[in-house]
């Protein structure tokens, strides 16, 4: 197997940890730390790179959505609602129910959210974009103020884009 890597990213809502290998991104977490430990070097992995830029250039409000290669482990069904997170438009915003739907489930609401909150791959699988059925932003494991946040970028980014 492939030697894991990671690199920090500082970001406008906190440290971004990037874990993955020479083939693809593992996962993307936001970190408790107030400076990045796992610096760009010589060994940083491609993935990783491209990742770091993506990134960057959302947070710039230059990209809105994201080209990498990925790698998430999860169950059948946890796969399923990742993939309907990908489905989920840049500054658009779907309910747990929506998403349950969307995979043909529509009683696994719950599930959909267990499965939500397994994402490994935050931003980037837009986890951040599902709410609660009554427009509320619900559980987040990278903080609700993050997601608040995430989603406050992306709404101001789309409007400013519709001005150009």
């Amino acid at each position: 197997m492939n030697e894991m890597h990671l690199l920090d990213l500082p970001s406008p809502v906190g440290i971004i940890e990037i874990a993955g290998n020479a083939e693809s991104v593992h996962s993307i977490l936001f970190t408790d730390r107030n400076e990045p430990q796992h610096l760009l070097a010589a060994e940083t992995p491609e993935p990783l790179k491209q990742c770091a830029q993506q990134l960057d250039e959302y947070f710039k409000g230059e990209r809105t959505d994201f080209d990498l290669p990925l790698y998430s482990i999860g169950t059948p069904f946890q796969q399923e609602v990742w993939q309907a997170l990908m489905e989920v438009e840049y500054a658009k915003t779907a309910s747990y129910k929506d998403i349950a739907v969307a995979i043909g489930r529509d009683k696994a609401v719950r599930a959909v959210g267990s499965a939500n909150s397994k994402n490994k791959l935050t931003i980037v699988v837009p986890c951040h974009r599902v709410i609660g059925s009554n427009g509320t932003l619900t559980g987040y494991a990278g903080t609700l103020e993050r997601k608040e946040w995430l989603l406050a970028h992306e709404r101001a980014v789309n409007e400013q884009s519709k001005l150009i």
